[in-house]
């Protein structure tokens, strides 16, 4: 998604020089924070909340409910959004996983702010990776340390996003892509079952289908479909409580199907982008499953690309911690000077 600067004039010294908005909006779940320019590059957190999609009519409610509780000193009239989706020139968002439409226009005027800015939710986590050195949860294959290069940010959640990280002598430029758009590959003769009950409604299968928070409900359905049973569960949280409890077969093999076809996309994907300075998981999925992730077919199937095996043995994969760095990252893009509107 192109970022969007959607504002009146402004520079990027005077966005640093009192609190913002700093919000990373996701299909399930807003992460919001109230931020300022910290030392040097960084990022300070003065405040924090996740909310629940669910429970808002909006996102100028949930923005409103958080500035009602923020310690601000003055009023906030600044503010920016990593999000999933692609920019209209109206200032709309297309987006496939929000819950509800999101507009810049209406939502600066709604919340009567000067500036409010867009971002990719991928674009702003791969800032944030390269910002803060975000601390792995599970060093899962390749070398501890990166080496340098292009790096991949990769996560499903209620979708799943990617963006790579390109460094330079003039700093890092962040690409973000419709990566989960891309048509899912499967590479045995059960994920070709699977991917066929798919086909039953649908021409194009997108990767986030099968490998995202929902997907993984689709990948148990599509799976008991072909195992002829009836299946057991109908959420993510359930399914992969029941499948690392031990006493669900069902779940189990769905989650080791979830965890094969995302390390083959994840391999592919680095492969695609030259990510040789190493691939960072995020998204809310993976940290909940980090145990089972870690024993499962990952990084056989992310290593598994014929002669390129070489290649992908030298990049190294680490999990981490979404949390906050969706929300660190978009600030870092909206305090960034290249983004002024002139």
């Amino acid at each position: 998604m192109p970022a969007s600067p959607l504002s009146l004039p402004d520079t990027a010294s005077a966005r640093a020089a009192r609190p913002f908005v700093a919000a990373d909006v996701g299909g399930t779940h807003v992460r919001i924070g109230l931020v300022r320019r910290g030392e040097g590059e960084g990022i300070e957190v003065l405040h924090y909340r996740k909310y629940a999609c669910a429970d808002y009519a909006g996102l100028d409610a949930v923005v409103a409910d958080f500035l009602a509780t923020a310690p601000a000193p003055s009023p906030v009239r600044r503010g920016v959004i990593a999000c999933a989706g692609h920019a209209l020139p109206d200032g709309s968002l297309l987006t496939v996983n929000l819950p509800w439409p999101v507009s810049l226009p209406a939502l600066r005027d709604a919340l009567g702010f000067e500036d409010f800015r867009s971002v990719n939710d991928f674009e702003a986590v791969a800032h944030a990776v390269g910002r803060t050195g975000a601390q792995p949860l599970l060093h899962l294959s390749g070398p501890a340390t990166p080496p340098p290069g292009p790096s991949l940010v990769v996560g499903p959640g209620t979708g799943l996003g990617a963006a790579v990280r390109i460094p330079s002598a003039r700093g890092a430029v962040v690409l973000p892509t419709e990566a989960g758009q891309a048509a899912l590959t499967v590479g045995n003769a059960l994920e070709m079952a699977v991917l066929g009950e798919f086909l039953k409604d649908r021409s194009h299968v997108p990767i986030e289908h099968a490998l995202s928070g929902p997907g993984l409900v689709r990948l148990h359905h599509a799976l008991a479909a072909v195992r002829g049973v009836a299946p057991g569960h109908a959420t993510p949280d359930a399914l992969s409580a029941a499948a690392q409890s031990g006493n669900d077969p069902l779940a189990r093999e769905t989650l080791d199907l979830f965890c094969g076809l995302l390390g083959s996309a994840i391999g592919d994907m680095a492969l695609l982008y030259g990510a040789h300075g190493g691939v960072y998981l995020a998204g809310g999925v993976l940290p909940q499953i980090q145990g089972f992730l870690s024993q499962s077919g990952f990084v056989e199937r992310f290593l598994d690309k014929g002669p390129m095996r070489e290649a992908l043995e030298a990049i190294p994969v680490h999990l981490v911690e979404h949390g906050q760095l969706g929300v660190i990252g978009a600030a870092g893009w909206y305090l960034d000077p290249s983004h002024d509107v002139h």
